[in-house]
């Protein structure tokens, strides 16, 4: 999730909660932010994110690593919020059969109604994608 915005730019889906998964979502990150080395990139403690091959994968694109205290939520909380949304919303009214089908749904709660339509208090009731596009003019003069 890019803080600023509050659009999620890298997500995966996978059987497993590894460092397989983390690895996919930061590489759809990157491959559509393109950011520039010194980004700061925040998780908390698990062990997928402190792997070596995560770590590795931040380094090798000078990003910045930053985790969260031990056992403090309060420090990710941008993201444990989202991810109470994407359970309220999507998880927990709907009855998936197939995981195609759960990752169909993903895709649509994230891409198309969470960054594009949602809107988000902190952001002056703009969703995520209408936040960045106000924003741009700022950006592209500075």
């Amino acid at each position: 999730m890019d803080l600023f915005s509050r659009k999620v730019v890298g997500w995966s889906m996978g059987e497993h909660i590894d460092r397989h998964l983390v690895l996919n979502a930061l590489d759809m990150a990157l491959r559509g932010r393109q950011p520039s080395r010194g980004l700061l990139h925040h998780s908390d403690r698990g062990s997928q994110y402190a792997s070596a091959d995560y770590q590795h994968a931040l380094a090798a694109r000078g990003i910045q690593c930053s985790m969260s205290r031990k056992s403090n939520c309060w420090d990710n909380a941008v993201v444990e919020s989202f991810f109470s949304s994407l359970k309220l919303e999507l998880v927990y009214t709907t009855d998936f059969t197939t995981h195609e089908q759960a990752g169909l749904a993903l895709f649509e709660y994230i891409e198309v109604f969470y960054n594009r339509q949602r809107r988000h208090s902190s952001l002056g009731y703009m969703s995520p994608a209408d936040f960045e596009l106000a924003a741009l003019p700022e950006k592209l003069a500075a």
